[in-house]
């Protein structure tokens, strides 16, 4: 019976703690984690070329997700005389609220657009500061020419003189 009796003290106790610690925060606040998120599944919609010209799919398709610390990407074009340009990254990736760090895996470019057939990335690791502005996250991709900007679902990849793609968060 006393055992008995101290363990439910002890529960109590332990209860009280926890209640009188999550009333001791300020009315209205909450937490918010400084470290921004990209997670999710992006399909490209569309891309805007230099010369104002708006291609869609089929003529540029994509795809990209990123877990919790994998991107894996897939872009294919065609250009117009029908030849292709695909690029494919498996990468592990590190987000925090200064930075973004990625480690290529396995990268593979097939540029048939301008006659240089299959290359290969080799596994290397860079980091590029990151830009935070309300609810909008940019920063450049460390292996392409590519700024990316992340808010409310969507994604604009810009290659300065070249395009601009619009991708959607589908997941």
């Amino acid at each position: 019976m006393k055992t008995k009796a101290l363990l439910i003290a002890m529960l109590m106790i332990t209860s009280i703690s926890f209640l009188s610690f999550k009333f001791t925060s300020q009315p209205g606040e909450t937490y918010v984690s400084k470290t921004p998120s990209i997670e999710g599944t992006y399909k490209l919609t569309s891309r805007k070329l230099a010369d104002g010209t708006t291609q869609k799919p089929p003529m540029v398709v994509g795809i990209q997700t990123f877990t919790k610390d994998i991107r894996n990407f897939n872009v294919m074009w065609t250009d117009k005389n029908g030849k292709h340009f695909s690029f494919s990254v498996y990468s592990n990736y590190k987000l925090t609220d200064k930075d973004y760090t990625e480690t290529i895996h396995l990268g593979i470019m097939n540029d048939e657009i301008n006659g240089k057939g299959i290359s290969y990335l080799p596994d290397q690791t860079k980091t590029v500061p990151i830009k935070i502005e309300g609810e909008k996250l940019g920063f450049k991709f460390p292996f392409d020419p590519v700024s990316v900007t992340f808010e409310n679902g969507k994604m604009i990849a810009t290659s300065e003189g070249m395009f601009t793609d619009y991708w959607e968060k589908i997941k």
